[in-house]
Order: structure tokens, then sequence, then C-alpha cells
């Protein structure tokens, strides 16, 4: 996917290479092509004229001579975050309420020069790591729709993936800043509580909570760490304390593969052993016990910091229980049993682990994780909601409870096209050590950017290529889906082709081969031969199915179009694909 960089656009807008206002366009534009994908990615998207007078007065400001760190840079805000003049909705629209100041993270991003685009899905009230438990819709994994996207920081994961924005903020208080960085390939930096100021954060666990950031590059989280990190006086749980130096060839703790639960994915397990490899040769490898963190981690839902969600929600779990998600109410309502000597008791067992841990840290200086153990489809989610849930933050939920810092970062793709990562985990106020060996690794360990073709695996039914109404995310693509058809990836064909928007309703395009044409974006997918049959069955005049040539020479079954669908039809080959086009006549 063709990602922004925060850092290149900053640098671009701040010479006076790009105007912002030209990016913001180019941003808008984005939006809305993807918004025929995912529109459930957002809750409330900024009107493009205000987003456009956002990026004018940057240009101003730049022409008047400030120097703007974040200059043009477009971003999101994951919706419980306040933004004065859109509402907070926590993804609970009987909650929401219109802040008077945006949050203070937020602030200063505005302030650097930054063009926020609108304010992104979540699970709700940050109560899940899946990214299902929302009423605005469950956004799903970039590169395989099939697949949960991540959570609680769903929407705004998925619009850094898909190349909307350049960076989104995200919160983290049991990895929901990690784990869907992890599932789209992305970079998730969660800070040292209270590094980042949480003003104007609608609180899962007040005590714990992390405003986060998603990119594509360390480089980008660096920036934005030194715009937002700094003592907030208005917080009551901001904190100053001096950054620790960074340690150059630091001591990199491992657990035994033995110990590592994968939940039966051996993909997974593969690909961490590849990054754990890498990065032991940038570091000193120490093997570690991760037991006693893995028991803390359970503290978070099985103890009672449960109740610290509950505080946050009590009014509408009293009030009005029925508007809260089922997931979540389930979840807080355990914390109206939960006593004051429960928590005492809580905090006691949190020191003991904190004892635990200051003698690891005694021994290795960042500890290396997968981020997540594997990946759920939408369907085996819903089937398991807690249990699958649980599963997510095996080696996230600690972090927070024992005051740590954390960034992680993509390590491959699975054969289903979900991101895998690992996470660099180090104590309080570590983050120069952190994204030091985080930019080490990223320049160092070779991994594709998008997930490759999986062009090994044994074919088991009909490959198609699909150019229309089929994609992902369009009217068609059900009748793939309730095939159970397996999505292969995205591709383009060979740049043989032309492709036309017939004059039919709805629109359907017509792929025509042509030596003059170009190559077009298409999607791959396998369906069993009966599948296959049934699916060809309702393919209407003039369309009809045969045989494309894709990019690599090899062929696939795909649709073609008759000589008569010309009659009337729009060239639109220029467009590159069928969503380019969908998305012009939006703009």
């Amino acid at each position: 996917m063709n990602r922004l960089s925060v850092t290149k656009i900053a640098a671009d807008v701040a010479s006076g290479a790009v105007t912002a206002a030209a990016v913001a366009q180019d941003a808008l534009e984005r939006r809305a092509a993807y918004d025929a994908v995912q529109p459930q990615a957002w809750i409330t998207q900024i009107a493009a004229g205000d987003v456009l007078d956002q990026a004018a007065q940057v240009d101003a400001r730049i022409k008047a001579g400030e120097k703007l760190a974040l200059a043009g840079v477009p971003f999101a805000v994951k919706d419980n975050i306040d933004v004065a003049g859109l509402p907070t909705t926590a993804a609970c629209p009987a909650f929401a309420y219109e802040p008077e100041q945006t949050a203070e993270s937020v602030r200063r991003l505005l302030e650097a020069g930054a063009v926020l685009l609108g304010k992104t899905n979540l699970d709700q009230f940050a109560t899940g790591l899946n990214g299902a438990r929302s009423p605005y819709g469950a956004p799903t994994c970039v590169f395989n729709h099939d697949y949960i996207s991540g959570g609680s920081s769903s929407g705004s994961a998925v619009v850094t993936a898909a190349g909307v924005v350049a960076f989104a903020l995200g919160t983290d208080t049991a990895g929901s800043g990690r784990v869907p960085a992890a599932i789209n390939h992305l970079i998730g930096f969660k800070p040292t509580k209270g590094r980042w100021s949480t003003r104007g954060l609608v609180p899962a666990c007040r005590s714990l909570d992390c405003i986060s950031v998603f990119t594509d590059k360390v480089a980008d989280a660096a920036l934005l760490d030194a715009v937002v990190a700094g003592f907030d006086p208005g917080d009551i749980y901001s904190r100053s304390a001096s950054a620790k130096p960074v340690i150059a060839a630091p001591r990199l703790g491992f657990a035994a593969p033995s110990k590592l639960d994968f939940d039966g994915d051996d993909q997974s397990r593969t690909l961490y052993g590849a990054a754990a490899a890498h990065l032991a040769t940038l570091g000193a490898p120490v093997e570690v016990d991760i037991a006693p963190l893995l028991a803390c981690a359970k503290l978070l839902y099985d103890g009672p910091w449960v109740a610290e969600r509950t505080a946050a929600l009590r009014p509408l779990l009293q009030s009005n229980p029925s508007a809260i998600h089922p997931v979540v109410r389930a979840i807080v309502a355990r914390g109206l049993e939960i006593g004051a000597a429960d928590a005492f008791d809580g905090q006691y067992q949190l020191q003991i682990f904190m004892r635990e841990a200051e003698r690891m840290w005694g021994d290795i200086d960042v500890l290396v994780l997968p981020t997540v153990p594997t990946v759920y489809t939408l369907s085996e989610l819903r089937a398991d909601p807690i249990g699958k849930n649980s599963k997510l933050g095996l080696y996230t939920n600690f972090v927070n409870l024992l005051d740590m810092s954390a960034i992680a970062i993509p390590a491959g793709f699975r054969g289903n096209g979900t991101g895998f990562g690992v996470t660099l985990i180090a104590p309080a106020w570590a983050e120069a050590t952190l994204l030091s060996l985080a930019q080490r690794y990223e320049e160092s360990f070779a991994m594709p950017d998008t997930p490759p073709l999986d062009r090994t695996a044994p074919v088991r039914g009909v490959r198609v290529a699909v150019v229309g109404a089929h994609l992902q995310g369009m009217p068609l693509h059900h009748q793939l889906a309730d095939r159970g058809a397996r999505f292969l990836g995205a591709a383009k064909s060979a740049p043989s082709y032309k492709l036309y928007a017939m004059q039919t309703t709805p629109p359907k395009p017509a792929l025509i081969f042509d030596t003059g044409g170009a190559a077009i974006a298409l999607e791959l997918y396998e369906l069993s031969h009966e599948a296959f049959g049934a699916f060809t069955e309702e393919i209407p005049a003039p369309l009809a199915m045969g045989n494309v040539t894709l990019e690599d020479g090899s062929t696939v079954k795909g649709f073609v179009a008759e000589p008569r669908a010309m009659t009337g039809a729009r060239d639109i080959t220029a467009f590159g694909g069928w969503r380019a086009y969908i998305a012009s006549l939006k703009a």
C-alpha cells in the first residue's frame, strides 16, 4: 500500500517543495477512495472544506516564517480523545458529548502544523483488543478483510495502514496501541505512562492509560514523540523524569522458545524466530523467564483493575446499561462486585510482580516478545469473544501494569496476508533505547512491505481475478465471501488491458485486452471448483469469465467483456483501477 511518511511530508511542506493544501487534497482523495473499502474505520470525518482550511492556515504560518515540526502532515485521532468542535463518542452514541477543549496531546500536534482529518472507530470504551466491539462496525485487517484489525485502536491503525493518513493517535491500556499495529504491519509506539499527556482522554483504566501512535516508520514515531512528550501540569497523571540515555548495545531478553504460546500458529512461531534471531545480532541475547510477567497480566481483567473500568462508566452502566455493547457490559459489570479490600490485595500482588520485573531489568535492557500469538477471523472472534480477545493480550497486558515502555514493530506476513510483529519492551523512560534499536532493526531486517502472494501453496480450487464490484468492500463482494473464497492478495494485470466503465446500474467495469493498455489493479481469490461454478452462473451479459494474464506472466480466471460492453462505455484505464475511479466520482 502507498503509505505516507510523516518526516517526508513535514520536510517537503516546510521547505516549500509542496503546499500543505496539496497534501490535504491528496489525503482527502485517499480518504474518499478507502471509504469504498472500510467506511467503518471512521466515526466522525471532518468536512473537506474544513480540512483544506486547516491546511491553508499551515501554509500561511510557514509563509510568515514559522518553523513547524509537523507542517501539513495529515492525521487522525481515536474517538475517545477530545477534539473541540467534534463529538467524543468512545464508540457509544448514548455516551457522546461535545468537548470544550482539545486534548493536550492533540493540541500539541495541531500547534506543530499537523492537519486533522477526523476521529476513528474503536472497541467501545477502549475495552477489547480485537476491533469488533463497536456499533459503528468492525474495521478489519487492511490486507485481508476476513480477519480482525485488532483493537481497541482499530480505526486509527486501519487508516494509517491504508495510507489515508501519515499517523494516527490510539490509546494503550492493555495493548490497544500495539495489537492492531502488528496485524496491520505498522509501528505502534506506547510511551511511558505520563510521558504523553492524557488530559482529554476518556479513561479506560485511568491509572494505566497511555495515548499511543501508529506510523509506518520508526523515524516518524520518534519525531512525534519529540513533539508530544512533556509534562502537562493539567494532567494529574503526567510525569516528568530525566530520559534514560541510549544503550547502543543493549542486553536483549528472550524467552525460551518452548515457553512461548502461539495458539497453534506455526507461521507466527516461524516469523517470530526469524525476527528474534536478527534482533539477537543487534545486542547481547539473554534468556529470561517471562512466567511472572504472564501471571501479572492476568491482574488486568481477572483482578481489581476491572473496577477501574467500571468507575469510568458507572453512571451509564447504572442508568442505561443497554447502551453498552453486551461484551463490554459483561466485562465492566464485574467491577461492581469488587470491593476496596480486593483493590488493596491487587496492589499488593502487583508490587510483588514489580519486584520480579526489577530483577529482570537487572539482567537485561530490552525484552523481545511476539506482539500477538496469532490472528483470528471475525467469525472466530465473534464465536468466542472473551477467550480469543484474552489470547490477543497474552504478551501485552502486563506492560502498563508494570510501568514499562514499548514499541511494536513489523516482522513479516502470514500466508493469509495478515501482519505479524514483535514488541520491544523496556523500563519506564527508556524510549531512546527502544527507538534506536527499532530503527536499527527496521534498516537491517529484510521483509516485504505488503503480503507476498503465496504461489507456493497448493491450488485446491480455481484462482479468480476480480476488478470491480467484487472487490473487498464493494457491493458484490458477498458473492465471493458467501462461497468461502480465499483471499490471495492484491495484484495487477499485465500491462495489456484497458478498463471501461459500462453504462449499467450499479456501475460495473469491463476489462478489455489491448496491447496499448496498462496494468490494472485487481484482487485474487481462490474458489473451490463447485463454488466457482456457482459463481460463474451469476455473471450477467455482456460480462463473461475468461483468462486474465497477471503482471508476473501467470494466468488466472477473471472477468472479461463482450464487444457490446463498449457501447457508450467510458475509458477509465488512466485511473489504474476501479477503486480509484469510484473515488473520483465522490471527490
